[in-house]
């Protein structure tokens, strides 16, 4: 019953197949890799992947996220949250650590830093308003929009 220091060979020991679909709560220790279709809740300290495939509408709290395919609702991550290229999310995120691959797709509003997640009460957290979509189209020879650090 000892709790081993090191993950073992299978970092998503949980799988929701591409046939399943879930409604409810869920929680988990280690990692889940989602391919079906949620609906609900979820609450780890683990690892969460959503598969190309994946269809979830969900708030989250966990320690890592990974989205590759569709997300509906808040996110929350103790270290990180990633949003692969072919990530299409829709909602609030809060995360020590945001990495957003160029395709992804992506509406809502974002707080990121040390102290995103940690639920400090009256510390004021820069919010940044993101609105991310390759299809919008510019006119030509027109600059990218670059983002600004928030000082």
């Amino acid at each position: 019953m000892a709790e081993q220091g090191h993950q073992g060979n299978q970092e998503y020991p949980t799988i929701l197949g591409p046939d399943s679909s879930f409604k409810g709560e869920m929680s988990f220790e280690k990692g889940l890799r989602l391919q079906g279709k949620f609906e609900g809740k979820i609450n780890t300290a683990g690892r969460l992947h959503v598969a190309k495939e994946a269809r979830m509408q969900a708030d989250v709290e966990a320690g890592a996220i990974f989205v590759e395919g569709e997300v509906n609702g808040n996110l929350a991550a103790n270290d990180r949250i990633e949003l692969k290229n072919s990530a299409r999310y829709q909602g609030d995120l809060s995360a020590a650590k945001l990495v957003v691959d160029e395709g992804a797709v992506f509406r809502g509003h974002v707080t990121v830093g040390p102290d995103a997640v940690n639920g400090k009460g009256g510390a004021a957290r820069p919010q940044v308003s993101v609105t991310t979509n390759p299809n919008i189209a510019r006119p030509a020879g027109a600059a990218q929009p670059q983002a600004q650090p928030v000082k």
